[in-house]
Formats: C-alpha cells, sequence, structure tokens
C-alpha cells in the first residue's frame, strides 16, 4: 500500500529590510513606511552612493544628485516614471537628514563619500547610530525653503485641477524644483524676468541640454508664473522657446518588419504584432484594457491617450484569433487572482471610490498584465499591474538583432513604420491622422518624407 504522501507547505519568505541606517534617517524624517518600501527607498540611497563614488570628483551632493537624475532619465532603456519619483522622494529625504557630506580617499586610492546622520533616533533591534554611510546611485536634491515647498504645492495642486497627466505633473514640478534650486535666496514671488532669461541660458549654454528640454523647462516656468503667482513674464512671453530641429523617423521596410516579426513570439509577439498593426503608442499598448477590444466591430478603443484623447483603430484580422486565445489564458489568471482575494486593478479618476468593485470586474482587466505583482507607488496597495514597458523594449532590441536589421530599432518605430506604409499604400492622409490621433495634419506630413515614393515618384538621373 503506497504511503501517503505529505506535502510541505511552501516556505514564508522573510520581508525584507532596509539597513539599520536607512531606518533610522526614514524614522528620523518622520516616515512610517511598510519595511518592503524601506528596502526599496534603502536601495535608491545606496544606487545613488555608488554613483557619487564611481564619479571620483569632489564636488557638491546638489550637483550629484542633479547629474544623477538626469543620468536616470537617459537610460536605456528607460526607466519608468514612479521609479525615477521613487528615486527622488527617497533621496530628498536623504539629503535633508544628513549632515557633514565631505569625500575621503580608501585604501585603493579611490573617492568615497562620508556623512553623518542629523537624526538620533535608533532604528529597531538596533541601538548604535551610523557615523557614517557607504555607497549607491540616484537623484537626491537638498531641501527647498518653506516658501518654494508651498509654491510647489500650488503647482501640484494646479496642474491637477488643469486634469494634466501624471508625467507631465512629475515633469513640472522637477524642472520647477530645479529652478527654484538655482536661485535659493530669491523667494518664487520675487523672481525676476531676467533670472528666467539666465536660468535657461544656462540650461543651453552651460548644461548644454537638447532644445525640447529647455521647452519643457520654460513651459514649466510659464506654468508656474500663469497659474501659481499670478502674473506674466513681462516681455519674454514665448519668446525664449528654443528651435527644435524636426528630424526624419526611423521606419522599417515591409521586408525588415516580416523578418523582425519572424524573430518574435508568444505574448510580447503577439504585443509588437498589435504595435505594428494597429500604430499604438507604447502606453497605448500597455494601457490597454479588456472592455476596449471590440471583437464584433473588429476595432480598439484607445481611452486617454496621449494627450488625454480617445480614439477608435482597426483591429487586424489577423490578430483576432491570437488575442481571443489570449483573453481565454487571462480568464484563468483573473479567475486566480479572484480566489487568492487580491484587490483589483488600479482605476483612473478616482473610479475606485465610486465603484469599489470596479477593479475586480473582468472588463476592466489589464489585455496585458504582469506576471508578478507590484506594490503601487502612490498607495502601498500591492497588486497586479499592467506588464512593464522595459519587457517590451528588451524584446525589440533581442528581435532586431536577431533579425539582422542594422537601423535603432524602438517600440515607436512600429508607429512610424504603421503610417509610412499605410501612406504607401494609397490610404489618405486624413485617415492616417485620425488613426494615429494627431492633433494637426502637419505632423502627419513628417511620413510623406520617407516614403519609398514620395510624390511624384522621382527618379534619381543616375537610374536613367
Amino acid at each position: 500500500m503506497e504511503k501517503a504522501r505529505t506535502e510541505n507547505p511552501p516556505p514564508v519568505q522573510p520581508v525584507r529590510e532596509a539597513k539599520p541606517w536607512v531606518q533610522r534617517l526614514l524614522a528620523g524624517e518622520g516616515f512610517n513606511l511598510p519595511k518592503e518600501r524601506q528596502f526599496w527607498w534603502g536601495v535608491h540611497l545606496e544606487q545613488f552612493l555608488n554613483y557619487a563614488r564611481k564619479r571620483g570628483e569632489k564636488i557638491p551632493v546638489e550637483r550629484l544628485a542633479t547629474d544623477y537624475q538626469a543620468a536616470l532619465r537617459l537610460e536605456d532603456p528607460p526607466i519608468p516614471a514612479w521609479r525615477q519619483e521613487q528615486a527622488r522622494m527617497a533621496l530628498e529625504v536623504f539629503v535633508r537628514g544628513v549632515e557633514h557630506w565631505r569625500w575621503e580617499t580608501d585604501a585603493q586610492g579611490r573617492l568615497t563619500p562620508r556623512f553623518r546622520l542629523k537624526c538620533s533616533v535608533e532604528a529597531p533591534g538596533d541601538g548604535q547610530l551610523p557615523v557614517r554611510g557607504a555607497g549607491v546611485q540616484s537623484g537626491g536634491l537638498p531641501a527647498l525653503p518653506q516658501n518654494a515647498v508651498e509654491a510647489l504645492d500650488r503647482l501640484r495642486s494646479e496642474i491637477r485641477l488643469s486634469h494634466y497627466s501624471l508625467r507631465t505633473e512629475q515633469c513640472y514640478c522637477e524642472a520647477i524644483t530645479r529652478f527654484l534650486r538655482h536661485f535659493p535666496a530669491t523667494a518664487p514671488t520675487e523672481v525676476t524676468d531676467a533670472q528666467v532669461k539666465a536660468y535657461l541660458e544656462h540650461l543651453a549654454v552651460e548644461r548644454g541640454v537638447s532644445a525640447s528640454t529647455q521647452n519643457q523647462a520654460f513651459s514649466a516656468i510659464l506654468f508656474l508664473f500663469r497659474r501659481v503667482l499670478r502674473r506674466e513674464l513681462g516681455e519674454l512671453g514665448d519668446t525664449l522657446r528654443a528651435h527644435r530641429v524636426r528630424r526624419l523617423p526611423v521606419v522599417l521596410s515591409r521586408d525588415e518588419i516580416n523578418r523582425l516579426l519572424g524573430a518574435t513570439e508568444g505574448t510580447i509577439g503577439l504585443m509588437i504584432r498589435l504595435l505594428y498593426g494597429t500604430g499604438l503608442r507604447l502606453m497605448e499598448c500597455l494601457r490597454l484594457r479588456v472592455k476596449e477590444v471590440d471583437f464584433e466591430r473588429n476595432m480598439l478603443m484607445i481611452v486617454a491617450g496621449k494627450g488625454n484623447k480617445d480614439r477608435a483603430v482597426m483591429l487586424p484580422e489577423k490578430l483576432k484569433g491570437p488575442l481571443q486565445e489570449h483573453f481565454a489564458r487571462l480568464m484563468l489568471l483573473h479567475e486566480q487572482d479572484r480566489r487568492d482575494g487580491l484587490p483589483g486593478v488600479w482605476l483612473p479618476d478616482a473610479l475606485s471610490v465610486k465603484y469599489p468593485n470596479a477593479g475586480k470586474e473582468w472588463a476592466w482587466q489589464w489585455v496585458f498584465p504582469s506576471k508578478s505583482l507590484a506594490v503601487d507607488p502612490r498607495t502601498g496597495v500591492r497588486r497586479r499591474h499592467h506588464l512593464h514597458d522595459n519587457a517590451l523594449h528588451k524584446a525589440i532590441q533581442s528581435a532586431t538583432k536577431a533579425a539582422g536589421i542594422n537601423k535603432r530599432v524602438s517600440c515607436h518605430t512600429l508607429r512610424h513604420s504603421f503610417a509610412t506604409h499605410l501612406l504607401e499604400s494609397g490610404v489618405d492622409i486624413r485617415s492616417v491622422q485620425d488613426l494615429l490621433g494627431h492633433s494637426s495634419v502637419e505632423t502627419t506630413q513628417i511620413y510623406t518624407h520617407v516614403m519609398q515614393k514620395p510624390g511624384l515618384g522621382v527618379r534619381s538621373p543616375l537610374d536613367a
């Protein structure tokens, strides 16, 4: 007789804790975070200190923080906005809570940052106050004066009142924070037009930022003046905007598209085909929900796309079958999440307050959910979010290499190729404009410059 099998329960994973000095820092600054979030804030701080050590320059922590945040934004593949925001918050607490920042040379001759904690709060289970901190990477900034903090709070309120996107809010707040720190002795209400011009010259000449970065900073400052400080920029107006050079988009040929698609499979392959077959932007694809896929009418509803605009695009016939099979697997995951009692998915515009159980309904589920759970950086709720954009970036890079394509291909390249191939097929430009969600046809006209036979199809005299 076969002996009864006894299954051992899976081991309980211990909750990761931040280092004692990080716990003291957060406690001393009044942050009562869950242990898991404390751990990740500590990771950001460790990365910042490593970055400072690798720089090997005796420069102030303020400039190090600014340079590090700029480096984060230039990472390839891009770092998600919520992680950048988490790093920013952790580092603001760090810079506010340390003192005596200095540089020492270690046994290997490397410059190493040293500091003391201002607070004297003891961390749980450890009664010794750390005298020095060791290294990591990120972008913390020194504490702002109270009047600047109040100006930033009013800025956030005005942005949310205007229903701007979260990313716009983050970009504007970062730009204004850097602007106010550039004039630490000047209150926001006393900033002059000449200082605005001097700051933009500093960005263009000393920092060497791109025209788009300079224009974004100017837009944020203009918003601050008009909506928060309630005054105009005098004669400057919009005259300080940098001239942007319009670059031609990278477009793949039809043969290159076939080779790229042939190098992908599974869910990632389905997403890449959806990007090319519909012209969706990356985040529009990732944020797609079940209720927005209409198999009967062969269309996708893009809700709150770029500019918070809705539009409809076609659903390719070739993708209906694979999508329906994907939905069948998705339903199994959804049912398992409900059995596990997980919170519902994130809902926009406070719908979770009006309809508390809507996030658990099938219609609101992500079409491309993540395999693992994640902590919402704003609420701390552990739930299933949509797939991370890095997964798609890495898959396209690998597929490009496997297909032998010698071009810089990104997710947006598939959108460019979608528009160009439609125009080459004879689709009128107004229809393409609607499918892409462009406000102006002038934006769509850029694709006429990269068509295989633009205009009248002029031949080179060499071919004659």
